[in-house]
């Protein structure tokens, strides 16, 4: 005995101009590079510093220079900062502590400074007000220089050097 088909069902006719909605297939977020390999929005150059704290470090950066957290800080399993980035204006900054900075170090007490970290901002006397009720130490008030730029100089509580710059003209 043969089995009966089943009659086709017809599908009603779709109207011209309309295709039938495909569901959204999802896609995996691909971290978005820039041009030289570097994650997009962060400079080709960003300095990475050694610090003693990093939850200090990063209340210090945005309270005595005006820096903000950029994305997320990586903590460790005991909760404390392993990894931040900060920005302030076009400048962006990276830091961890000892244990995590590959064998860095943080500036020794009382050694010459090699390095100093110059950042423009639009006005340097305002940052200079701010920087030292922010606890930096400061080095030199806010002065013009013969190049054209009115800068001032600070010491973080890690013993980096900074220099704050605005551009005279």
């Amino acid at each position: 005995m043969a089995k009966k088909k089943k009659p086709a069902t017809k599908r009603p006719a779709a109207r011209k101009g309309k295709k039938a909605a495909k569901p959204a297939a999802k896609k995996a977020a691909k971290p978005k590079r820039g041009k030289d390999g570097n994650p997009a929005g962060w400079p080709t150059l960003s300095p990475y510093m050694t610090v003693r704290d990093g939850q200090r470090s990063v209340e210090f950066y945005a309270k005595a220079f005006g820096f903000k957290v950029l994305g997320e800080l990586m903590r460790g399993d005991d909760g404390r900062v392993q990894h931040a980035g900060m920005g302030l204006g076009g400048a962006m900054i990276m830091f961890g502590p000892v244990e995590g900075s590959m064998g860095l170090q943080p500036p020794a007490a009382g050694a010459p400074d090699s390095l100093s970290l110059y950042v423009y901002v639009p006005d340097v006397d305002e940052l200079a007000t701010r920087a030292q009720r922010g606890g930096a130490v400061l080095v030199q008030a806010p002065t013009d220089q013969f190049w054209r730029d009115r800068t001032a100089v600070f010491k973080d509580p890690d013993g980096y050097h900074w220099t704050f710059a605005t551009h005279l003209g």
